[in-house]
């Protein structure tokens, strides 16, 4: 497959600047990926997002910049195709064992009980991880990573409870309301520029 269709897309694709804007980071990803950094150019990059070499440095500020623009939307992209898989999985009427996973949770006894406590310890750690980095990269808002990783589980682990294969919610469709609802507002809001203040504007104009 050509590396041009995935820039095709990127240029026709969707209105919105930041759709464009991811569609770039995604083939840009992928060229890196089949070249390797030092192997793949700015112009190699420019052709498969359907550019010239001045229309993608409207979009990046380097190669540089470029690539950890990429790393950062990798990390962003880890939580929400976390969430996916766990939907999924939830949903999907072949998943049994996580239904029994989460509705027998108290059955287990002894060493058996301790072991998969521990398991499900491990996750919640790279839960809280994974929202602490994105918090510390400035990716998402500062919250409590903990409360954001029983948020996460909380919205997750209870769908076996309602979700219906043949009801009026599909799977896909659950998958991106759930990431809205969650990741939406935790979005990083640009800060304010400080304004000065009135008496003190006032205080210039009179000098």
């Amino acid at each position: 497959m050509s590396a041009r269709r995935p820039g095709r897309e990127a240029r026709k694709g969707s209105d919105d600047p930041r759709d464009r804007h991811r569609a770039i980071l995604e083939t840009a990803a992928r060229v890196i990926c089949e070249r390797g950094y030092e192997g793949a150019s700015i112009q190699d990059i420019a052709e498969a997002c359907g550019l010239t070499k001045a229309g993608l440095y409207h979009h990046i500020r380097s190669k540089e910049h470029l690539l950890l623009e990429i790393q950062n939307y990798g990390m962003d992209e880890r939580l929400k195709a976390c969430m996916e898989k766990n939907i999924l999985l939830v949903t999907h009427g072949w998943s049994k064992e996580v239904t029994i996973i989460l509705h027998e949770h108290a059955t287990l006894t002894g060493d058996a009980r301790a072991q998969i406590n521990a398991r499900k310890k491990r996750y919640v750690k790279f839960l809280e991880t994974s929202f602490a980095e994105a918090i510390r990269d400035g990716r998402i808002r500062p919250v409590n990573p903990t409360v954001a990783a029983f948020a996460f589980l909380g919205m997750v682990l209870w769908i076996y409870k309602w979700f219906r294969p043949d009801g009026a919610i599909d799977a896909p469709t659950l998958v991106r309301e759930m990431q809205d609802l969650l990741f939406g507002p935790l979005q990083a809001q640009p800060s304010p520029s400080p304004r000065k203040p009135a008496h003190a504007a006032g205080q210039r104009k009179r000098g």
